[in-house]
This record gives C-alpha cells, sequence and structure tokens, in this order.
C-alpha cells in the first residue's frame, strides 16, 4: 500500500469524524499571531470531543512530526477547555485537508537514516511555568555520527 493512500484516508475519515469534510484549507496550522492562553472569560466545551481530535492528532505526529509543536500546545489545555482552544485544534484539521499527500515514509530497505535530537526547558512557559521541549530530527544517507 503507498504512503499517500494510507494517509489520505486516514485524514478523510479524521475530518468526516470531526464533521469538517466541507471546511476551508489551511496554508500553515496555527497562525503566527495566535496566542494560546488559559482564556479563563471564554465559553466552555465538550471535553471528550476535544480529547479525541487530540489523540488523533498525536497518533499523526508520527508520519508529520511538524505538527507536533503546536498539536502538544493545544493538549495543554485539555483540563479547563475552551471554545478558543477547540478552534486552535480545528484549524490543524484544516491544514491536514489541504496537506493530505505530505507525511513521512520510512522504508525499511533504504540506506537512508533518521537520527532524532530532543531538548526539554523544565518550568519555561512564563504563563503557567510548564515545561516546553522540542524535536529536531535528520533525515539522510550521509549524516555525520
Amino acid at each position: 500500500m503507498e504512503f499517500s493512500y494510507v494517509n489520505q484516508s486516514i485524514a478523510k475519515k479524521s475530518l468526516k469524524k470531526f464533521e469538517m469534510e466541507s471546511c476551508k484549507e489551511a496554508s500553515t496550522p496555527m497562525p503566527s499571531s495566535c496566542y494560546m492562553d488559559a482564556d479563563v472569560a471564554g465559553k466552555g466545551v465538550d471535553q471528550t470531543k476535544y480529547r479525541g481530535l487530540i489523540g488523533f492528532l498525536l497518533y499523526l505526529t508520527a508520519s508529520r512530526p511538524y505538527i507536533m509543536f503546536v498539536v502538544c500546545l493545544c493538549a495543554r489545555h485539555q483540563a479547563n477547555l475552551k471554545e478558543s482552544h477547540f478552534m486552535a485544534a480545528k484549524r490543524i484539521l484544516k491544514y491536514l485537508k489541504g496537506t493530505t499527500n505530505v507525511g513521512l515514509w520510512y522504508p525499511s530497505y533504504s540506506p537512508i537514516r533518521l537520527i532524532g535530537y530532543s531538548d526539554s526547558d523544565f518550568v519555561g512557559c512564563k504563563l503557567d511555568r510548564k515545561s516546553t521541549n522540542g524535536t529536531c530530527h535528520l533525515l539522510g544517507s550521509s549524516l555525520i555520527s
């Protein structure tokens, strides 16, 4: 089975599950001017649906590591969920709708090596003192060990 077929079918199922088949595509997973905060005055929404969406997006980060930052940013707000957080998570789905053919495929017979690095900043978030982390993955056949 080709990567693009699997990736497209998962994206289409998710768009249908979260009732976003007819949504417009987004060019980025999150706008650069977006600032996710606690949104104390915001309207509350159903946590079950939001947690399902976050779980699905976390599953997709295995083949799409470039959405990891925005997905984890949305996942922080599961305990005190507001409508603004749900809209931010739906924006990621809008981005995925336009990029169904994009992702990583790791063939077992290839000489290509994948090397990953991660970094953590404990209590580095200025808003709520939570820890932040990041990763960097290098994919290539001539990587220096």
